[in-house]
């Protein structure tokens, strides 16, 4: 299916994947509203692209969703997908109490998430079509060491989007998610404090993933991005409803 005439919201897009979904989205003909709480590269992915335009937002405050989904009705109209690719990943042991950074993940990754829900899902059953797309992990579905809580919070997401479609069966609403493994270029690890898990995992703090991660393969933003389009250019009737994508020579 073409995209063209489509509108789409996606959250996280100051970089990373975030930002490589939203140039997919409009590069296939979508108008494309990106969300990020860091505005200056969200105009910098604007002014580079007619069809993207950028909308300050902090998707754990639900009147800041609300803004967001606003702003694209007032510009393009409703959104037709809704991406939420915010979210945070901070390796940490248990016995190390990071509780700061398990509330974090918890606010961005779950409530994050039910907050985009909340704010599309009426509009698109009234509707009869709409497509929401979460970008999850494999971690929801292989449970590392030093990621207990980030597991969780994204096994949380993948249990949501499966309750929440077999309530909607027969609606004509789409719910993905993607579950990506380990990707080159994402600033997930940028604000990890604990050393003792970063080095457990073979990672160097402050550094984005790929730069120090000991790993024999990484997949780019792009190829997630790809995952998307493959599941929101579906025909009508068919659903795509979780995509595992990672390196071939992942563990």
């Amino acid at each position: 299916m073409s995209l063209n005439g489509k509108v789409a919201v996606v959250t996280g897009a100051s970089s990373g994947i975030g930002q490589s979904i939203a140039k997919s989205l409009a590069a296939s003909g979508a108008s494309v509203i990106v969300g990020a709480r860091r505005l200056a590269p969200l105009e910098d992915l604007a002014s580079a692209n007619e069809k993207i335009t950028a909308c300050a937002c902090d998707v754990t405050d639900l009147d800041s969703f609300r803004n967001l989904i606003s702003t694209c009705e007032s510009t393009y109209g409703f959104p037709d997908i809704l991406v939420n690719c915010a979210g945070v990943m901070y390796f940490t042991l248990m016995k190390n109490a990071k509780v700061d950074e398990w509330i974090k993940t918890v606010d961005v990754n779950c409530k994050g998430v039910l907050h985009g829900f909340a704010c599309v899902t009426e509009k698109f059953v009234e509707r009869g079509s709409g497509h929401i797309v979460n970008i999850s992990s494999d971690a929801s579905r292989r449970i590392f060491p030093s990621l207990a809580v980030y597991c969780a919070s994204k096994t949380f997401v993948d249990i949501l989007a499966e309750g929440t479609r077999r309530e909607l069966v027969g609606t004509g609403i789409k719910i993905t998610n993607i579950q990506p493994g380990d990707v080159k270029g994402t600033e997930l690890i940028m604000n990890n404090t604990d050393g003792e898990a970063a080095e457990k995992m073979g990672v160097e703090i402050g550094k984005p993933v790929g730069e120090g991660f000991n790993r024999n393969q990484l997949i780019d933003v792009e190829d997630v991005a790809n995952a998307v389009i493959y599941a929101v250019t579906a025909p009508a009737h068919v659903a795509v409803n979780e995509v595992l994508i990672e390196p071939r020579d992942q563990e």
